[in-house]
């Protein structure tokens, strides 16, 4: 509308403005004017274009008084402009755009994206998902040449070469932007592409907006058949449509492509065109106006006036035309500005979707002399007349050299020129010449004319990293790539080619198409005589010529000639000397002299040599020598080493020495072996029983590998294909690797492929980690080609395994040490005292040795002895935690002797070098610890005796590769069957490994073996480049906060620099566990200053004077203190080593540090104390609880403060060793944390703690009781709690006991510790374990160091004659009862009883044996005896009764209690099994507790482990419970008086049970007997009372109105009376719900739906909302679902689809709420409630842009009416959950439309008074108080006005307003009265 009015103001004619009269003169001068508003205004009504039609031919006439030459002025480039419309024409298709040829010799270009939106689109998609769609078709098979096409001007450019390009676009949005949907009408000619593929036709593009056109499949068969091959249309194709119908005011069109009624489609005036829209294309019926010898005009369409020029007159019929006479023309172009209409006449444009035919003419870059002139055009340029008589035309830029020489003078009608045919152009069906004298000369005007092989001259342009660009011609351009800049390598061809040197190359290739040429400057090439190989066909055998290598293989090099034609070289015709390695000999670009053997043209093969000058009468008679002596293949010979060759040995068989080779590879099939074998073997050794493998060419290769020889032995190795089938078993070695796979060799010389997908059993990312070239392996054959003579092979361990894999894996291992073992024998003849003592060092030999010196990474090196330059080492972890100085003797195991490095490997581990002597049994599985790795196999430790063991790393021949984490580790444990139990030659016992589950993870990590992963970079600003910054240390600088991160905050200064603070420098003092980084919000403003600069590269802090400085980071500090003071600390930092900034910190100073994160791999806290100095805290030095240990993430957050101690520093890795447990040395008295490494049977516990130190718990402080197996419940790794009894010594003595532990518990001692005889009184009852059984007495151990004696006669009452007895009831380790019969302090003896009358316990001998009694002491024992039976009785109860109490406590973590412990818990009988395991856990602990309590008897339990109570006494010391509570106190969240909550998982639910009930219950239960007992008669009467009275209570208490129901039958009742209230009915599913009893809420959902009345639609709706919201907490999918549709077939389906919407939205099952919003969209979406809750929704989960799509797709379904409100609610919504900004722009936007729309005002007011500012809101108030709307809306506005101003404003601004409205009051009075 708006438009319309500015057109055509009401009232007559407008007044013309100046700025159009401006516009009116000729617009050729400003191309870069564009009026838009005019091509805009296309929506006119016929009836008012008329007039301004009139008008334009007034004006046109006015112009045409000048003269007829400027009027008919060709089209030149400068004359086009950005959005005219063309007709074209397709002259070239390439892969990526389209050549347009243009009217009038012009051309210009289409980019592929130019096309159509739906073929980008498809671009893209391929493009992002890389890799070719099947659908999208190329712009060749789119376009064919000839192709008219409309196209439209989208840019004019200048192009490098400073020649001006027309860019074009087809895209139909741009060519038909000038018509608009209500001006399609029937019969109308357009274009358009196809966008997409229906079943029932197309849908096409055609650009016009509101409009969708569809092409049914019945108007294409003529079309597909006749013009597309037979094939569907594609996406992106090019149509020429004719409208066949419009439906719905230009909404929908229907178009056909059927080629009669195209060809005769004519542009009528009944089809409204204007010169607004007008189309090139289009043909028109017209009258000539004026005919001129230049051109013609014509009226066509009635108003319309166009010029047809010369050229596009009929060439038949031209001169012939007259005033009046009636033609058909083809609009070829209308200018957007001047409405300029050129048309044609030419035949050929007549018949619309007719391609051209003619596209080029035969005599390009002919030279023709002395062409006459035929007319000069002043501003586009001349045209000629041919010898034929035809046209020609030059461009205005081609008729002379440069613009200075050109004389418009010369080209006067007549004067004749010398010129060159350039080029032919398709639209005027004219020949293109040139008079420039550098074109006619040029040697080549085209691709095409360049032939490979020929020389060219040329001239550098650039020269760049990817080769030199030479100029060859006007547009001619080729490359040399870096390759061919010389005959050698270049690596600044800069120095010797500079631009504009002129230069000589050979063209290598040339393609014309793709206007690629590629040319070489190599000298030899470009000087050759030798005569050129261009195609396969010029390759006969015998010539010679040059070319260049293009890639060396291990087969041969691949020689290229011109125009990609290549040949191989093979191997053997390299050299007439055998050439092992080509790659070593030739390189990639050299220029070779070759002779070509064989060609064969139709596969494009070509055999060729090196060899040149032999001559065939020697090579005859050294063959026939070879031929006596020759070695078969598959023979087996002995062989002499000559020499040593980089990749292997040069030999000679004997007995006739015939020269061979043996590679390094193929010298064992163990690949480490390999090298070792080649380095200790020496010319003149002799090898036996090598096999042959190959022979050519006199050159012999050979192999001994076991597995292959013993193949051939075997005669189990084909030796042809026809022997082969799949599925046979064949030994071969690697022979090459590629990307693809790898290929096999076989002895018998066959190969075969084993492709990358059955390479191997675990996933292949690269072939090279799997295998080895040269490598043996077993392969299985999967497919035979015998044609081919080609196989497949797998190599899988699955396929190609060869029997047991324990046995496979022995041998190998042995035949491995086999070789060794021969490597020492070779070394042991050697002259030298080194080599011969290495060779006779084997391992498991205990040496002396002295310690020379502790490297920084913890390692020992130790002095050589007697023999110089022995290297003797032990790593961090064979030191074994040991503290160790130089010059100390130690004793020390031999592990492994590196036989290449000369270099033995010791450990001074104490197990290792103090074997035990033990029986080992063959085929036993032992537990074993890797000591040291090889290649192939690993050294390892048994656990019981320390003898070393090897076993084998693979067991199979294909099995190399381990993932990471499938790799051994030293330290690790591995369970070994041992094949051997006596060590042999090797110092080994053989093993094989047990599976690898059974591994298990290595023991202590020493932190210098392990790679450090926290080296990563400073993470704190890795920002693109880093700016340039002028600031120095000591600045103050102001910033704004971006972003924090744990340890540091990062800051955006001045000029976009950004800095650092970390978190040690924004507090002065920083409380523990709090996180300073906090302090600081994103955004806020902070004063810092500069103390250091962090290089961004290598993150060190840079001295000021460091040239980098000002390209670092700079470091802040905004302590306060820092601020304050003038002189500031600097991180001066630049010249010290890590080292020196550790020495700062003393072991044992305290330090505030900051929580980077918890290394999960590594077990450690990573710290970082300031920016530059980081630390570690390993986590057995994070807490002394169990519970931390545990879960240290819920202890620790990242970037929190914590206040640790210095332990040491690891100056390798640069950072700090901290502990936050206290000690910083394991002193006497400390407690500390550590890890299980060993469990020492009878004798007790290893146990490493964090910083190497090693200590031992005797089974005397395991626990404060002792018990019978006191290590059965230690595992290796666990996490114990220790305490140092001693510190004095290397290994600390330990003590598990709870009493030094945990001091504060202050729990009763049962077995006390005895540490020396003082602590042992006489009499006194001790418990203990038996040591020995003594010829004089049982040894019996009462401490870690006191021994007491029992002689026989006080062991037992009985004296049994055989002493095995005593071993057998009194083993080493049995725990008994002890009387202390005397101690003697001198001597240290203690004398002992065992004997029932001492101890009070039974007898060490069971009654049961019968054995006799001694006949003295028998009276006396009698009267005691049955007083033992009753103990020994008790003493198996309690036992008895340990045992349960043990089970029980191992169980709990298991299994659900039993009923024993189930009584308590009487009280949640109801509770289902969902109960979550933890809380009832708890509750028995406390349970044991009080049984604990209870009977203190039993508090010595000797069977619970260490762990368990120490987790017990955590939670007594912690617990701050009362301890009545069996649970949490937790506000239940189902209460029924205060409605019902929804949103709760069934675990949580707390049985609703009567209160007290449950009490008395146990009450009766507990007292049985006194309902049996006979009452008296008061008792009787005075509970007939009791019970009156509490009758009474209960009938008031059911009547008080305010209680709440408490049992089932209350609801009942409660329901009975107001069956329709829907709130009882819920609160009774809540009660069910509470009890979790869910089927019982479901059936009382289904009373309530039976029993509410059906008028009360809201109280059923109610309860099936609490029904559906049952079915999603606590139903299935399935149930819900059921549910659903029930509900909406009883309710309004809208209501029920948007509470199910809430529910998922409030239950945040998002994605089903979608899901569930979509259905809706679909059916209702007339609703416009529907699309604002969906709108509503999206902003909720942050998905702005969708919600936005869904407001368009909501005002597109919804009637207008509801526009407004839709908008309005959508604008609230943004307020409330969006952008404000955007709610703003909502409002503004529709108040602009709707400005009396008072309710919209008043919704805008209220949502910018709730979120903006006062400003924002007077704004909004001043605009409104202005409208013109009625006095009533008016008043309600300045009420609100005011209103406002009283809340929020001053009393000057209320006065304000009430002077406004008095104002508005006066002046409406004043307009009445007039």
């Amino acid at each position: 509308m708006a438009t319309v009015e500015e057109s055509f103001p009401r009232g007559g004619t407008r007044k013309t403005h100046k700025s159009e009269k401006a516009l009116r003169q000729p617009v050729e001068q400003d191309n870069l004017f564009d009026i838009s508003t005019e091509e805009d205004s296309t929506k006119r009504k016929k009836s008012q274009k008329e007039p301004a039609k009139t008008k334009k031919l007034k004006i046109e006439k006015r112009e045409s008084s000048k003269s007829v030459r400027e009027k008919f002025e060709i089209l030149s480039i400068e004359s086009l402009c950005e959005g005219m419309r063309l007709l074209g024409c397709v002259k070239e298709v390439n892969e990526l755009e389209l050549v347009i040829s243009l009217p009038n010799g012009l051309q210009g270009f289409v980019q592929v994206t130019e096309i159509c939106d739906a073929y980008t689109k498809k671009l893209n998609e391929q493009v992002a998902q890389e890799e070719p769609l099947k659908d999208l078709v190329l712009l060749p098979e789119l376009f064919s040449p000839g192709m008219l096409v409309r196209c439209v001007v989208s840019s004019l450019g200048i192009t490098e070469r400073g020649k001006k390009s027309v860019k074009l676009s087809l895209n139909p949005k741009s060519v038909n932007k000038v018509l608009s949907a209500d001006a399609l009408k029937p019969g109308m000619l357009l274009t358009g592409t196809v966008s997409s593929l229906e079943d029932h036709g197309y849908l096409v593009d055609i650009g016009v907006s509101g409009a969708r056109a569809f092409l049914p499949v019945q108007k294409t068969q003529e079309y597909i058949r006749q013009k597309n091959k037979g094939a569907k249309l594609k996406v992106g194709q090019y149509l020429n449509c004719i409208i066949e119908e419009v439906k719905g005011n230009g909404g929908v069109v229907s178009l056909s492509v059927d080629h009669s009624e195209v060809s005769t489609a004519i542009a009528t005036e009944e089809q409204n065109w204007t010169l607004n829209n007008l189309l090139p294309g289009l043909v028109v019926k017209a009258q000539v106006q004026k005919a001129t010898p230049l051109g013609l005009t014509l009226n066509f369409l009635s108003f319309f006036t166009g010029l047809v020029d010369f050229m596009h007159l009929d060439p038949k019929k031209a001169g012939t035309y007259f005033s009046n006479q009636a033609v058909k023309a083809c609009i070829l172009c209308v200018h957007p500005r001047t409405r300029t209409v050129r048309l044609s006449l030419r035949p050929v444009f007549l018949q619309p979707g007719r391609p051209l035919t003619r596209l080029s003419s035969q005599h390009l870059g002919a030279v023709l002399d002395d062409v006459p002139v035929q007319g000069f055009f002043n501003k586009a340029g001349a045209t000629f007349r041919l010898n034929d008589g035809a046209l020609a035309y030059a461009r205005l830029s081609h008729l002379s050299d440069s613009k200075n020489t050109f004389n418009p003078e010369a080209f006067k009608p007549g004067n004749t020129h010398k010129c060159r045919i350039i080029d032919y152009s398709p639209m005027d069906e004219l020949v293109l010449l040139s008079l420039q004298t550098s074109i006619i000369e040029a040697q080549y005007l085209r691709y095409h004319d360049i032939k490979p092989g020929a020389l060219v001259k040329g001239t550098v342009l650039t020269i760049k990293p990817y080769g030199i660009l030479v100029k060859v011609a006007e547009y001619i351009r080729g490359l040399v790539p870096p390759m061919h800049l010389a005959d050698i390598p270049m690596k600044n061809p800069e120095k010797k080619y500079h631009i504009g040197d002129e230069v000589m190359c050979r063209v290598l290739l040339c393609d014309p198409e793709a206007k690629k040429l590629m040319m070489t400057l190599k000298k030899t090439l470009v000087e050759s005589k030798l005569p050129a190989i261009t195609c396969y066909a010029d390759a006969k055998p015998g010539l010679q010529t040059h070319g260049f290598i293009l890639r060396v293989k291990d087969y041969g090099c691949i020689v290229k000639f011109y125009n990609d034609v290549q040949g191989l070289v093979p191997k053997h015709e390299l050299s007439a000397e055998y050439v092992p390695d080509p790659e070593k000999v030739f390189y990639t670009g050299q220029v070779v002299k070759v002779v070509v053997l064989n060609c064969e043209p139709s596969k494009e093969r070509m055999l060729l040599s090196f060899k040149l000058l032999s001559d065939p009468e020697k090579e005859r008679v050294g063959h026939s020598q070879k031929k006596r002596k020759a070695v078969h293949i598959g023979q087996l010979v002995d062989v002499k080493v000559l020499e040593k060759s980089t990749d292997g040995l040069e030999v000679a068989v004997l007995p006739h020495n015939i020269p061979a080779f043996l590679p390094t590879s193929h010298l064992s099939d163990h690949v480490a072996n390999g090298p070792l074998l080649y380095h200790w073997l020496q010319a003149g050794d002799t090898l036996h029983r090598v096999l042959c493998l190959s022979q050519s060419e006199g050159h012999v290769l050979l192999c001994r590998k076991p597995a292959l020889v013993s193949t051939v032995e075997g005669g189990q190795d084909p030796k042809g294909f026809s022997e082969i089938h799949p599925g046979m078993l064949l030994i071969g070695f690697v022979k090459s690797i590629k990307d693809y796979g790898v290929f096999v060799q076989f002895p018998s010389g066959l190969s075969g492929l084993a492709p990358k997908a059955i390479m191997s059993d675990k996933f292949v990312t690269s072939t090279r980690d799997h295998f080895v070239e040269g490598q043996t392996v077993v392969a299985k054959v999967t497919n035979v080609d015998e044609e081919k003579q080609r196989m497949l092979l797998s190599l899988r361990l699955s396929d190609c395994s060869m029997g047991d894999l324990a046995t496979t894996s022995l041998l190998l291992l042995s035949q491995c040490l086999e070789e060794r073992q021969g490597v020492r024998s070779l070394m042991s003849n050697r002259d030298s005292v080194l080599i011969q003592t290495l060779a006779e060092m084997t391992p498991g030999m205990v040496l002396d040795l002295e310690v020379q010196e502790v490297l920084e990474d913890g390692s020992v090196v130790f002095c050589e002895g007697p023999v110089p330059g022995l290297v003797l080492r032990a790593s961090k972890y064979h030191r074994a935690g040991q503290e160790v100085q130089s010059g100390q003797k130690k004793k020390v195991v031999i592990l492994n002797v590196d036989m290449l490095k000369l270099e033995v490997h010791v450990s001074l581990c104490h197990d290792l070098v103090n074997r035990k002597t033990k029986k080992l049994k063959k085929g036993s599985e032992y537990q074993a610890i890797v000591q040291h790795l090889e290649e192939s196999f690993a050294v390892a430790s048994l656990v019981e005796t320390g003898h070393l063991a090897a076993f084998s790393l693979t067991s199979h021949l294909n099995d190399t590769f381990r993932f990471d984490s499938e790799k051994l580790q030293v330290g690790q444990g591995v369970s070994l069957t041992l094949k051997t139990t006596e060590p042999g030659v090797t110092g080994l016992l053989l093993a094989v490994e047990g599976p690898a589950a059974k591994r298990t993870m290595r023991q202590t990590r020493k932190d210098s073996e392990t790679v450090d992963e926290d080296d990563e970079v400073y993470p704190a600003v890795v920002v693109g480049t880093v700016k340039k910054h002028t600031l120095s240390i000591g600045d103050m600088v102001t910033g704004t906060v971006k972003s924090i991160k744990p340890t540091h905050v990062v800051v955006t200064l001045e000029d976009g620099i950004i800095g650092c603070i970390h978190a040690s420098h924004i507090l002065d003092d920083v409380p523990e566990g709090t996180s300073p980084t906090a302090k600081l919000k994103v955004g806020k403003t902070v004063t810092a200053r500069v103390i250091g600069g962090r290089d961004m590269k290598t993150f060190k802090f840079l001295p000021i004077s460091h040239p980098r400085f000002i390209r670092t980071i700079p470091e802040l500090s905004i302590r306060p203190s820092e601020l304050e003071k003038d002189s500031h600390t600097a991180l001066n930092t630049h010249s010290v080593s890590p080292l020196e900034k550790m020495k700062q910190y003393q072991t044992g100073q305290t330090v505030t540090c900051f929580l980077k994160k918890y290394n999960v791999v590594k077990k450690w806290l990573e710290v970082e104390i300031a920016p530059d100095i980081r630390g570690r805290i390993p986590m057995l030095l994070t807490s002394l609880s169990f519970k931390v240990l545990k879960h240290p993430d819920k202890k620790f957050r990242i970037g929190q403060a914590l206040k640790a101690t210095v332990v040491g520093r690891d100056p390798s890795k640069a950072f700090l060793c901290l502990s936050l447990t206290g000690p910083h040395k394991l002193e006497k008295g400390e407690v500390a944390m550590g890890r299980v490494v060993k469990v020492n049977p009878k004798k007790g516990l290893t146990v490493s703690f964090p910083l190497g130190k090693i200590g031992r718990v005797s089974v005397f402080h395991m626990s404060d009781s002792y018990s019978e197996t006191p290590l059965e419940d230690f595992t290796l790794q666990q996490i114990v709690r220790c305490y140092v009894l001693s510190a004095a010594g290397p290994v600390l003595t330990l003590s598990l006991r709870s009493s030094r532990t945990n001091p504060e518990t202050k729990s009763k001692i049962p077995d006390p510790e005895i540490n020396s005889v003082q602590d042992v009184q006489e009499g006194q009852l001790l418990r203990g374990y038996v040591k020995s059984i003594q010829p004089h007495g049982v040894l019996f151990g009462l401490g870690p160091s006191v021994v007491g004696l029992a002689q026989y006669p006080h062991v037992s009452q009985y004296s049994p004659s055989q002493k095995g007895l005593y071993n057998k009831y009194l083993p080493e380790g049995k725990l008994l009862t002890a009387k202390v019969l005397s101690v003697n302090h001198q001597s240290n003896l203690v004398e002992l009883s065992f004997l029932p009358g001492d101890t009070g316990k039974p007898d060490v001998f069971p009654a049961s044996l019968g054995l006799p009694l001694p006949k003295q002491e028998g009276r006396q024992i009698e009267p005691e005896e049955s007083d033992h039976k009753g103990e020994e009785e008790k003493e198996q109860k309690k036992n008895q009764k340990k045992k349960e109490k043990r089970n029980q406590k191992g169980q709990e973590e298991v299994q659900l209690p039993s009923k024993e412990k189930k009584e308590p818990q009487k009280p949640q009988a109801k509770k289902q099994g969902k109960r979550p395991r933890l809380e009832s856990r708890s509750e028995q602990e406390r349970m044991n507790k009080k049984q604990k309590k209870a009977a203190p008897s039993e508090e010595d339990d000797s069977g619970v482990e260490v762990y368990y109570r120490e987790g017990e006494e955590e939670i007594e010391e912690t617990s701050v419970l009362p301890k009545k509570q069996t649970r949490p106190a937790e506000v239940p969240r189902l209460q029924l008086s205060s409605g019902f909550v929804w949103d709760v998982g069934l675990d949580s639910l707390t049985p609703a049970l009567p209160p007290r009930g449950d009490s008395s219950d146990s009450e009766e239960d507990e007292k049985p007997q006194q309902a049996t007992q006979k009452k008296s008669k008061k008792e009787r009467e005075l509970e007939k009372q009791k019970a009156e009275k509490e009758l009474s209570r209960l009938e008031e208490a059911l009547m008080d109105p305010r209680r709440q129901p408490e049992s089932a039958d209350d609801f009942d009742r409660l329901v009975l009376s107001s069956p329709n209230s829907s709130i009882l009915w819920v609160q009774y599913m809540a009660f069910h719900l509470q009890a979790t009893e869910i089927e019982k809420a479901r059936a009382v959902a289904e009373r309530a739906l039976k029993t509410i009345s059906f008028r009360e639609e809201q109280e059923k709706l109610n309860v099936w909302v609490a029904l559906l919201n049952l079915e999603n907490m606590y139903g299935s999918q399935e149930s819900l679902n059921k549910v659903f549709e029930r509900a909406v077939q009883y309710n309004e389906p809208l209501k029920v689809f948007l509470q199910l919407a809430d529910i998922y939205t409030k239950s945040e099952k998002f994605q089903e709420a979608g899901e569930l919003y979509n259905r809706m969209l679909k059916r209702f979406r007339q609703e416009k409630t529907v699309w604002i809750k969906y709108g509503a929704f999206l902003l909720r989960r942050g998905q702005a842009g969708a919600s936005h799509r869904a407001m368009q797709r909501a005002l597109d379904c919804l009637p207008s009416k509801e526009h407004v409100d839709v908008i309005a609610k959508f604008a609230q919504l943004e307020f409330q959950l969006g952008d404000a900004e955007r709610a703003k722009a909502i409002f503004e936007n529709t108040l602009s439309t709707y400005p009396k729309r008072t309710d919209v005002w008043s919704v805008y007011i209220d949502m910018t008074i709730k979120h903006g500012s006062q400003k924002e809101v007077r704004d909004i108030f001043e605009r409104v108080i202005h409208l013109s709307l009625a006095p009533k809306r008016m008043k309600f506005f300045f009420k609100r006005y005011l209103d406002y101003e009283k809340q929020h404003g001053t009393e000057k601004d209320v006065q304000a307003v009430k002077a406004k409205a008095l104002e508005y009051v006066e002046a409406k009075s004043s307009l009445l009265e007039d």
